[in-house]
């Protein structure tokens, strides 16, 4: 795993009210310095929006933990999947998050450069995130949870390193 996380821009759909239009968003691109520097961020990373176990465990987790973990002294909690803007929005309007927020790597660069892009083609979705999480520090990655098998067209998704409960008994 690499020691700083990549240098890339997001581009994220965000509500704005200030545009008198019956979809009120905007595209808003936020390098990683915007998203890291000076705080201490926990992001986790994973196959994609809407999957079971993304969906029933690991993000719904990460929101109820969210207090907990800024307890600890994180700042944000970070979702990031390969998908595009409109697909996290919906996502984390399902999910009716409060708390974490969701970053799209729709064109999956900042997931290539750390090392984490695998090809699911098995399962039909492309390029995609292997489950792993990071700790970071002021742009530094200062701890890493990774799920076993990193590879591509997996059989399997393990879940279990970056379970939420995992990873809040490691920093307590």
């Amino acid at each position: 795993m690499i020691s700083h996380v990549p240098n890339v821009v997001f581009k994220l759909r965000v509500r704005d009210e200030s545009l008198l239009d019956d979809n009120p968003f905007r595209w808003e691109h936020l390098s990683t310095n915007d998203l890291f520097k000076g705080k201490r961020v926990l992001m986790f990373s994973l196959p994609g929006a809407f999957t079971p176990t993304c969906s029933t465990y690991q993000l719904p987790n990460f929101e109820k933990l969210y207090h907990q973990f800024r307890a600890q002294g994180i700042d944000e909690i970070y979702c990031m999947s390969v998908n595009d803007a409109f697909v996290m929005n919906a996502w984390a309007k399902g999910q009716g998050l409060e708390n974490v927020k969701v970053l799209p790597d729709g064109s999956g660069e900042f997931t290539r450069q750390m090392g984490m892009l695998v090809d699911k083609d098995n399962l039909g979705f492309g390029m995609r995130s292997w489950r792993y999480a990071v700790l970071v520090d002021d742009c530094f990655i200062v701890n890493s949870w990774i799920e076993p098998g990193l590879r591509d067209n997996a059989e399997d998704d393990p879940y279990g390193e970056t379970d939420p409960h995992n990873i809040l008994a490691s920093l307590v």
